[in-house]
């Protein structure tokens, strides 16, 4: 578990952050540029020291500035991948691996390198290697300094998003089978889904929100800074079953079921659900004879505006949100009660956030 309170001012700058982790789970820092994410992770790891308040992971005091602990970085115990990998362009990948390897670690080093498929490429060197595979090698050498903790700095933020895909699996690994507690900060919406059990969100160097990724996605208030051609809800699902013949699964969750098209899952898989306010349509009766396979019966909780676009928030079992412009809040006389129908294309629904995203058990502290 981490928990912090700190503030620190630099120029104008001034990041005020208070928050807890649990332990075996990823949170992610979310925010835009020059929100002070990766100032604030640096405090953390001890590459900047805080003017103020505390810093304890894992029940070890790392800073406080009241009792003059400040615990240098290399005796912290966290581990530290950057945007880029930061390899030792000299050394093979099983010496860039082995450089601050700990013995007593927890992991050893052929654990490591079976769960990020690192033997075909210990004897070579990183310029040989793909980003997705730098990045790779660099997980591994921080998870071999026996880390309590990670950070991880938009760790595929130079990385194409085919590559993206590819390195994802691993990161999902790290917090399902080894249960690695991982601070994940990004920009980016779909890892953010995708990866994490909880979020917290900074707006110039101010936590604007901490919660669950579902709640902290759906709601409006936050669009502004969860980015709004991104915004919508997020849904916790599970596979029930898969239509081979026509490519689509069926997801249940607390509203009923969505059909996805092109996302075989397992059965009994859970994942979470990107639906794009954007991509949800509205109809006051139950439409006949339509292509959209997703259609849910719900009722009007919030209608935001100040825009010539509205914001829905509909209450469906679970919370829907659609973006429609004025003129059809006005003709369908959309109001808080109102019932009405969502329509949801099978095939605009975000599959990127699908894979490994679940709703998992929260582990004990």
């Amino acid at each position: 578990m981490l928990q912090l309170d700190i503030r620190h001012q630099a120029g104008d700058f001034v990041l005020d952050a208070a928050f807890e982790t649990e332990s075996g789970s990823i949170t992610a820092i979310f925010g835009q540029s020059g929100a002070g994410k990766t100032t604030l992770i640096n405090m953390i790891a001890g590459l900047t020291k805080p003017s103020q308040g505390y810093i304890i992971s894992d029940g070890h005091t790392l800073f406080h500035s009241e009792q003059g602990i400040d615990v240098p970085a290399e005796r912290r115990r966290i581990g530290y991948v950057f945007q880029e990998g930061r390899l030792f362009p000299h050394m093979d990948v099983r010496r860039n691996l082995l450089y601050g390897y700990r013995k007593n670690a927890v992991l050893d080093f052929a654990q490591i390198t079976d769960l990020l498929d690192l033997g075909p490429m210990l004897q070579r060197r990183p310029g040989s290697l793909s980003g997705g595979e730098r990045q790779r090698v660099a997980i591994g050498r921080a998870l071999l300094s026996n880390p309590n903790l990670l950070l991880m700095d938009e760790p595929l933020a130079s990385i194409d998003a085919q590559r993206r895909g590819e390195i994802l699996p691993f990161i999902e690994r790290l917090r399902d089978e080894l249960r690695v507690t991982i601070l994940y900060v990004s920009h980016a919406v779909e890892e953010v889904i995708r990866l994490a059990d909880t979020m917290v969100i900074l707006s110039a160097g101010q936590v604007a929100a901490v919660g669950e990724v579902e709640e902290l996605m759906s709601r409006l208030d936050l669009f502004p800074l969860t980015g709004r051609f991104e915004a919508g809800a997020v849904l916790a699902a599970t596979c029930q079953g898969y239509d081979a013949e026509y490519g689509l699964a069926e997801l249940a969750f607390a509203g009923g079921t969505l059909r996805v098209a092109g996302a075989e899952q397992a059965i009994g898989t859970e994942v979470r659900v990107h639906i794009r306010a954007r991509d949800v349509s509205l109809m006051l009766g139950r439409p006949e004879m339509t292509s959209v396979l997703n259609v849910f019966e719900g009722t009007v909780e919030i209608a935001e505006t100040g825009s010539p676009q509205v914001d829905v928030l509909i209450d469906i079992g679970s919370p829907l949100i659609a973006r429609i412009t004025r003129k059809s809040m006005h003709d369908l006389n959309i109001r808080p009660g109102v019932k009405l129908h969502a329509l949801v294309k099978a095939v605009a629904i975000d599959r990127r956030s699908l894979t490994g995203g679940a709703a998992r058990e929260r582990p004990q502290d």
